[in-house]
């Protein structure tokens, strides 16, 4: 049934191509080319030593960046256990809150993770505007080029940065850093995990059109849709494919495929119908080949489409589909602490 479902959407298959060729494609197309890594130091500007009950100790930190296009610094808080070395999540967030209300920051801490959250807004705006943050250094006049990267890019630039700060740090166990975000920066959390080696796994929480759902016969959100709102997510070029998402020389499958070097993970939520947890789904089953032709299990599921309650943990292309709507819930966060267990 499945592959029935995948032959049916005419998928070009990733397979055959290096993973720098599905990122050079995807770059090209759709989010754009990212600026040059830039040298990263950290300023703590506040220390909470008896957080969460004493059993964390809370930071206030300024990553300061120094690239050949400037330097740029933004902040982020840091929450981690001060007595062991510990995983750590790289949570790009819409807010600067912690705790959050989509980040459960006690419970991970209880579950021995640190973390370290930053907000998209501290970095660029959610706009059409490239004239302040990041944005206004890296393109100094407002305007970019066809194929210079949008938003997505910038915040993705962000985490990579703060995954440069972590590798300084001796609390954290750098070989199992992991990158998560919802909706709009689930689609970053994907690119992120695409284009940076040092990731144990990529979560991507209901990033729908143009993250991990495959846009040939979409439901809800189509190029054309986010295009048309959010344009500025993407290089100028992809608007090209709006309502020509057959002719895509890629899908969606293939952002997945480029996190094969790592873990990836997918979360969908039933009521999500804008972001298609169906084509979500599809796009985890169209990537796994790709996986799979490295020796590596990729995705193991059932021979049919998901049901609320669904949880698919055993290969390294990770999934559930949840009751309820779009939204980074505490389920969600406790099952990505299961796959990794598991793991």
């Amino acid at each position: 049934m499945m592959k029935n479902l995948l032959l049916s959407k005419g998928l070009p298959s990733p397979c055959g191509k290096s993973r720098n060729e599905l990122t050079e494609t995807l770059l090209r197309e759709e989010y754009g080319f990212l600026p040059e890594a830039a040298r990263v130091s950290g300023e703590i500007l506040s220390v909470e030593k008896n957080f969460c009950a004493g059993k964390a100790k809370l930071e206030k930190i300024n990553i300061c960046c120094e690239g050949s296009f400037g330097s740029f610094s933004f902040p982020v808080s840091f929450s981690y256990s001060p007595n062991q070395k510990t995983p750590c999540f790289v949570h790009i967030n819409f807010r600067a809150d912690v705790p959050d209300r989509y980040q459960p920051t006690e419970e991970l801490i209880d579950s021995g993770y640190a973390i370290i959250s930053f907000c998209y807004h501290d970095v660029t705006m959610d706009n059409n505007d490239f004239r302040g943050g990041l944005a206004g250094v890296v393109y100094p006049d407002g305007s970019k080029g066809n194929r210079d990267c949008g938003k997505i890019g910038l915040w993705a630039w962000a985490a990579m940065r703060v995954i440069d700060y972590l590798c300084t740090r001796p609390e954290i166990d750098t070989s199992r850093i992991c990158v998560v975000g919802h909706s709009r920066l689930g689609k970053t959390a994907l690119l992120t995990g695409a284009l940076d080696e040092r990731i144990y796994c990529a979560f991507s929480n209901n990033s729908g059109c143009s993250g991990a759902a495959l846009s040939r016969n979409k439901k809800g959100e189509t190029i054309e849709k986010i295009c048309g709102k959010f344009g500025y997510w993407f290089c100028d070029a992809y608007k090209d494919y709006a309502n020509r998402e057959s002719e895509l020389p890629f899908d969606q499958h293939w952002l997945l495929a480029a996190n094969s070097h790592h873990k990836v993970y997918v979360a969908s939520a039933e009521e999500d119908l804008w972001a298609d947890p169906d084509n979500e789904y599809l796009s985890c089953v169209g990537a796994s080949e790709y996986f799979e032709a490295e020796g590596k299990k990729g995705f193991v599921h059932p021979d049919r489409l998901p049901i609320a309650g669904d949880c698919f943990h055993e290969g390294n292309i990770g999934y559930h589909l949840r009751s309820g709507k779009h939204y980074l819930s505490r389920e969600d966060w406790q099952l990505y602490i299961r796959f990794l267990e598991r793991q």
